[in-house]
């Protein structure tokens, strides 16, 4: 039993191995990827030597049964805990989604409902950023078009942590808060207190931390430089440091105008550019794996996932079901509940 554990105890050995080499140390990128795959065995190689340990104390207590009852005592406790850890392996062995350990680029688009959209994203923007507080997540806004009422009409962060454990990453948590979010409430905008119905759109975007994941070639830009601006296109630099970066071959664009350095936008646009082709490239595999599968319909850009029907005091998720009535918790960051629902339903 656990016969492929084997193979996992001897690259946790390795790893461990480079760990200790200083001169893995010198480079970042890579230390951090052997750091993660180093604690996401960790759990596994603790579990097994538990299992391993109780199977072994089984084992010597059926022998001693006959001569000693008090071993014979032992052993339905025995079984009982071999059981539970025996379990936990299993578990561990499952195959993860590899990208859970990453961080994220969060963004969050005004849709349907002009100005209260806006402001809605202007919500959900800040319940991410005190749930990611909750977490002790680091954020950074990236990037914002803001609204002539205070709102956003585009907006993008990124929230980065650093736990080593993959089921303590980013992605691991927010990777189903992707799609549309529906608010049904009386907007400030609304002077007859008529209950008003919008969208806005979140997507999420695992952070590309590794160089040679994504190859974009030089020819396939399209770099621009230009004058930052704030609401109402007033100018609030006046060096050309904002950068916008189009990629031909997908028309995706980013920009960035946030720092006063136009090296630093640059840098923060390459970021955002190569974690939506590594996310578009994600998405189409899963495509592919869903036509072999014929799997479950998939929940994408354009689907509702979430309602908050704001006038009744209720908040559901359209896809696990599960809902609240203390609307304005969630609004404040609590979102637990609703994704742990989500990964409990994902789970293989």
């Amino acid at each position: 039993m656990f016969e492929s554990v084997k193979t996992l105890l001897a690259e946790h050995e390795d790893l461990q191995g480079q760990l200790s080499d200083p001169a893995l140390h010198s480079d970042p990128v890579r230390s951090k990827r052997v750091n993660r795959r180093y604690a996401e065995l960790s759990r596994i190689v603790a579990a097994y030597h538990e299992w391993r340990g109780l199977s072994d104390d089984l084992e010597a207590a059926t022998e001693m049964a006959d001569e000693d009852e008090s071993f014979a005592e032992e052993i339905p406790d025995i079984q009982e805990n071999l059981d539970v850890a025996q379990e936990r392996l299993r578990r561990l062995l499952i195959p993860r989604d590899p990208d859970d350990g990453r961080d994220v680029i969060m963004e969050i688009k005004g849709g349907e409902g002009g100005a209260e959209s806006a402001l809605f994203a202007a919500d959900l923007l800040r319940m991410y950023l005190h749930y990611a507080e909750s977490k002790g997540w680091k954020t950074e806004l990236l990037e914002r078009n803001e609204s002539d009422l205070g709102g956003y009409k585009d907006v993008q962060l990124a929230i980065k942590s650093n736990a080593t454990d993959p089921a303590q990453g980013v992605w691991a948590h927010l990777k189903y808060e992707g799609g549309v979010h529906r608010v049904q409430r009386v907007p400030v905008t609304e002077s007859q207190g008529r209950i008003h119905t919008s969208t806005t759109g979140v997507l999420v975007f695992p952070e590309v931390d590794e160089p040679d994941e994504v190859e974009i070639n030089p020819n396939d830009l399209k770099i621009d430089v230009y004058r930052s601006s704030g609401p109402g296109g007033q100018s609030v630099n006046t060096t050309d440091s904002a950068v916008r970066i189009t990629h031909l071959p997908t028309n995706i664009v980013v920009q960035c105008q946030t720092d006063r350095s136009q090296h630093r936008n640059r840098a923060e646009a390459f970021a955002m550019l190569k974690s939506k082709l590594y996310e578009l490239e994600v998405r189409k595999r899963q495509e592919q794996q869903a036509k072999l599968e014929d799997s479950k319909t998939d929940i994408g850009w354009g689907h509702q996932i979430r309602s908050y029907v704001l006038d009744q005091s209720r908040i559901k998720d359209l896809r696990t079901n599960y809902e609240v009535g203390d609307t304005q918790r969630v609004l404040d960051g609590d979102l637990d509940k609703f994704i742990e629902a989500s990964l409990k339903q994902n789970v293989a």
